[in-house]
């Protein structure tokens, strides 16, 4: 597809800065050089495309296969800013984790109990101290101090993101990342929007 033919707009299901990312992450690694444009419609939302057209301004501009990241404002950006201080885990990660876990909603619920944006378990929680689960501060808090727990034992990005998933057992066990399609591709998933958020400010 050409890129000129991919335009997003935040007037869909998914804020704009996510769509944006998942523009970023399409873009193919050889491109030499190519322009991002933002065009802001009368209701205020925006749409990202590589076409310029009336109205529309230079979001972000790349040479040489060189992508300069844009300023991304993502949801609890303060929270997740504040947690990665005190944890000394990259903002980044932990906002992949989050899109990864609940798509940035505080009220998700898996079918397993998991709770809030980074998906605690009733046990996990109470263990860590969160004692409001659905409170974006506490969850997220609790939910990376838990992930710098299991990077600190690991020492491995990949192999605390499938202990995070799917229990450290399962990864002591195995040596490694399970066998588990599900797990192997949560992994994957973190780790695309881990490398979309890298150099991003949140």
């Amino acid at each position: 597809m050409c890129l000129a033919q991919w335009s997003f707009s935040s007037s869909g299901r998914q804020p704009a800065w996510l769509l944006l990312a998942t523009f970023l992450c399409l873009l193919p690694a050889g491109l030499a050089e190519a322009q991002i444009w933002v065009v802001t419609e009368a209701d205020g939302s925006q749409r990202f495309t590589t076409e310029p057209e009336p109205g529309a301004e230079v979001y972000m501009r790349t040479r040489h296969g060189a992508r300069r990241r844009p300023n991304v404002t993502v949801p609890y950006g303060d929270s997740i800013l504040n947690a990665a201080s005190d944890t000394g885990v990259e903002p980044a990660l932990i906002t992949a984790v989050i899109q990864a876990e609940s798509n940035f909603d505080p009220q998700a619920l898996s079918s397993k109990g998991a709770q809030g944006l980074m998906q605690l378990m009733p046990e996990t929680a109470e263990e860590l101290g969160v004692r409001d689960v659905w409170n974006p501060e506490q969850n997220i808090r609790g939910g990376t101090t838990h992930l710098a727990r299991l990077l600190g034992k690991y020492d491995d990005v990949t192999l605390a993101l499938a202990a995070y998933n799917a229990g450290e057992g399962t990864v002591d066990r195995h040596g490694g990342i399970p066998p588990f399609r599900e797990t192997q591709q949560y992994v994957d998933r973190v780790l695309t929007y881990y490398r979309s958020y890298q150099g991003t400010n949140n």
